[in-house]
């Protein structure tokens, strides 16, 4: 069930605007630390730093890879 909800989530992460993605990124790497399932939050963290450095939630990223400890 949880590989099935996250295939949805991933799938919806791709759909949408370059800020959408973004922001969808975001809720799902937040999704990922609510699991306690750090290490793909911080890959989705990361993801969004590199390839949304613009959005408005980058900087979020940023900060919550810091807490994390970005690898």
């Amino acid at each position: 069930m949880k590989k099935v909800v996250m295939g949805a989530l991933l799938l919806a992460a791709f759909c949408g605007c370059a800020a959408d993605k973004g922001k969808e990124l975001f809720d799902t790497a937040q999704f990922e630390e609510k699991q306690n399932n750090r290490e793909h939050a911080r890959q989705l963290y990361q993801e969004i730093v590199a390839k949304y450095p613009d959005s408005p939630v980058a900087k979020q990223a940023q900060e919550r890879l810091s807490v994390l400890g970005a690898k």
